[in-house]
């Protein structure tokens, strides 16, 4: 019961690993904005080596990974090298688009159109009788 504990704590670890590294190659390669800053910066030399990084760690771990593993990390590389040679492709312009963090979003949304008229203002009702 310990020794299998170990191992599926072991294997959600290098999950988490693997997603690190793939987050920031894609991060890197300008394909997903900053949560702090909302922007897309792109920096190819940087995503080489996380992906790289990934490479290293696939022959490292060659023959000791459960299946689940293996078809994981070979399926990050192969998306990321894709993309990879996709932003090789386009060269050194500039990413796609700069998206903006929930809270600029949120608080640049324009207020409401209230129905209520400012103190003051109302209008004065025309007695019917008169």
């Amino acid at each position: 019961m310990v020794k299998e504990q170990f191992i599926d704590r072991n294997e959600a670890l290098f999950v988490q690993l693997l997603l690190t590294f793939q987050t920031a190659a894609y991060h890197q390669m300008g394909k997903i904005a900053s949560p702090l800053t909302g922007k897309v910066e792109r920096n190819l030399e940087q995503a080489q080596n996380s992906i790289d990084i990934l490479g290293m760690i696939q022959e490292k771990t060659r023959g000791s990974l459960s299946e689940s593993e293996q078809k994981m990390i070979d399926n990050i590389l192969y998306e990321l090298r894709m993309n990879f040679l996709e932003e090789q492709k386009k060269g050194k312009e500039a990413p796609e688009a700069e998206v903006k963090p929930k809270e600029q979003e949120e608080t640049q949304k324009p207020a409401p159109e209230s129905t209520e008229k400012p103190e003051g203002e109302e209008k004065e009702e025309k007695d019917p009788t008169s």
